[in-house]
């Protein structure tokens, strides 16, 4: 398995699964900027390559992500640099997941923290550790949440839900996450890795393009309304249906075998 370690961002490749691994445990991988733009560039990168099929992001120590490292950050000189920051920043990240063209688990193993926090919800699946805790550290540093929180947060938990938590900037707990339905399933620590390898090879075996295809659907439905809805999955399964993949799945299907994806 090659490892390439830039910015404090372990990248590992095992099979057609591309490892992210944060590796600042000593904060807690709080983020810094260089870390965030190569995540961004991972992300991209293994969108492109035909031979990724599945992202697995996480971290290393007690920590998923504690939030931006806001040590040595520039000040605001003028006005529109904070716009400016963000935009290019913290939303940049977050849109990497979101148009990552392979599903993107999170395995959360620790806390996950303001942009941490959203760094999570923004994936695909989310495993949490049962030792990790969300907190919408914002409102205790008397800031508007950003990277995306508040456009993930209502679509994922309804408007009032993600008030509480944004209000209160309260720790939510692994058991709690997952009942509000902001984790799929919560493992004990030790099973964190191996449940996380488990769903990523599963979703680097299964019909690549329809899974980017499906991803890109679910995530416009809730800014759509149905008629647009109905439109662009017609039009997905328009694009599907020219794959290698999807013949396969029919074929298999005729003839009572398990489908071998080839992610094509």
């Amino acid at each position: 398995m090659p490892v390439t370690e830039v910015s404090e961002v372990r990248h590992t490749v095992d099979g057609q699964v591309a490892y992210l691994t944060l590796d600042r445990p000593e904060v807690l991988n709080a983020l810094t900027p260089g870390q965030r733009d190569r995540i961004i560039e991972l992300l991209a990168s293994a969108s492109a390559d035909p031979d990724i099929r599945a992202v697995v992001l996480t971290a290393t120590g007690r920590g998923f992500c504690a939030g931006a490292d806001l040590r040595g950050a520039p000040a605001a000189t003028a006005p529109g640099d904070v716009a400016r920051t963000i935009r290019l920043g913290a939303q940049r990240l977050i849109a990497a997941v979101l148009d990552c063209e392979k599903p993107v688990v999170a395995a959360v193993n620790g806390t996950a923290a303001g942009i941490g926090a959203h760094l999570a919800f923004a994936c695909d699946l989310v495993l949490a550790a049962e030792s990790a805790k969300f907190i919408e550290v914002f409102v205790r540093r008397g800031l508007v949440p950003d990277g995306g929180g508040a456009y993930l947060l209502p679509r994922l938990i309804g408007p009032r839900r993600a008030k509480e938590l944004m209000f209160f900037g309260d720790a939510l707990g692994a058991a709690d996450a997952e009942r509000l339905g902001l984790v799929n399933r919560v493992v004990p620590d030790a099973e964190l890795d191996k449940t996380a390898r488990e769903w990523a090879t599963r979703l680097a075996t299964g019909p690549t393009r329809a899974l980017a295809l499906t991803k890109q659907l679910v995530n416009a439905s809730l800014d759509t309304d149905r008629s647009t809805a109905f439109a662009a999955e017609a039009a997905a399964q328009e694009i599907n249906m020219t794959t290698t993949d999807a013949k396969e799945g029919v074929a298999s299907f005729v003839e009572r075998r398990s489908p071998e994806y080839r992610g094509r």
